[in-house]
């Protein structure tokens, strides 16, 4: 048993093997294609493919002109990337505190931590269970300033009935190795706005809009770069991965529901463990299944001894001296750091694993 898995289906061999022999490998058509399979999934309608969800989100700061004397708000659990990106753009990222239930950021913690300086706001869906998008986004309304859904574990996933996004004016996502969706690496942005998406196309591929450059006749693409750009895009091969892994992805994304769903069934009256409780308005892409639990070293030895596999995942990561030390006033995030832990759900696990990972945890430790 595995705690993650990666798939990677028949139809995804045979488009990324298309590509390698064409050996037309950079960024083209299957780029092109697999933004518009994203577009058609998410509801968004724009999505600029990237080579992470961490240049993603980077790059949606330099887009809103995030920069030194800035802040941005995120949650301390997250994987370390959601803080380093702040600090890419040359600004502070500010720790919100967490609900503990939830694992998601708190929009009353979001409210006490904005100030003048703040820019944007980092809403991590934990999990890929939702944040309360409507308490989140009118506190940054109030304030005036951006927010930024990080989906890196949300793709497929619902906000009251809406995609996961379709919703924000930026949303990142994440296509790594063992998401649900996977490239192999790489992610996506998506906007609503035209101009947004003009400035990440641009800047995705160092200033340049490849889709509005048009050779001449001697086969030359002049361009005058007119703002900073990166080499943040998308290549084919990553592209016909996702390409070949899309359309499965709906039906993968119902096997780990209807997993996730059991688990809560069996451990429902289970009073040794507390369940992370998804928002009634979100519909989770169930991309982790957390425990809360006392002595989790423990509880963790336990599980391993029964051949489940366990992991913290991320721990707070306000914790690195990078971003100078624990943040002190975060209780949510405090006992969450000291009790979470992370048991298989992935779509490749069989009727009989997932029952024995049940049996494994009601056995206690």
């Amino acid at each position: 048993m595995q705690l993650f898995n990666t798939t990677v289906t028949d139809e995804a061999i045979a488009r990324v093997t298309e590509v390698l022999r064409s050996t037309f490998l950079n960024e083209g058509e299957a780029v092109r294609a697999f933004e518009a399979g994203l577009r058609d999934f998410t509801g968004a309608p724009h999505v600029a493919t990237m080579n992470s969800c961490t240049s993603a989100l980077h790059l949606v700061l330099e887009v809103l002109g995030v920069g030194p004397g800035d802040e941005v708000i995120v949650p301390p659990q997250t994987f370390i990337a959601t803080g380093l990106v702040v600090l890419h753009a040359g600004a502070t990222p500010v720790f919100a505190d967490i609900d503990p239930d939830t694992a998601n950021i708190s929009a009353a913690s979001i409210r006490d931590k904005i100030t003048a300086r703040t820019k944007a706001v980092i809403a991590v869906h934990w999990g890929g269970a939702p944040v309360d998008l409507d308490a989140i986004r009118a506190v940054c309304d109030e304030a005036g300033v951006t927010l930024i859904e990080d989906a890196a574990h949300a793709f497929g996933a619902r906000w009251k009935g809406r995609p996961i996004g379709s919703i924000s004016r930026f949303t990142c996502f994440s296509f790594q190795a063992i998401k649900g969706m996977t490239t192999g690496d790489g992610g996506a942005i998506a906007t609503l706005d035209e101009a947004d998406a003009d400035t990440v196309y641009t800047r995705r591929w160092f200033g340049i809009d490849k889709r509005k450059i048009v050779a001449n006749d001697i086969g030359e693409r002049s361009a005058l770069i007119e703002q900073v750009g990166y080499k943040y895009h998308m290549n084919n091969i990553a592209a016909a991965l996702g390409l070949g892994n899309l359309p499965t992805y709906p039906e993968r994304l119902a096997r780990r529901r209807a997993i996730d769903a059991r688990y809560r069934e069996a451990l429902a009256d289970f009073a040794d463990v507390k369940l992370l409780q998804p928002l009634a308005e979100a519909e989770s892409s169930c991309w982790l299944f957390g425990l809360r639990v006392d002595r989790r070293e423990d509880f963790g030895r336990a599980l391993k001894a029964r051949d489940v596999p366990v992991s913290v995942i991320d721990r707070r990561i306000d914790r690195h001296p990078v971003f100078g030390g624990l943040t002190p006033d975060l209780p949510g995030a405090e006992v969450f750091d000291a009790e979470h832990i992370a048991v298989p759900l992935h779509d490749g696990l069989s009727d009989a694993e997932v029952e024995q990972v049940i049996e494994a945890v009601r056995a206690g430790w």
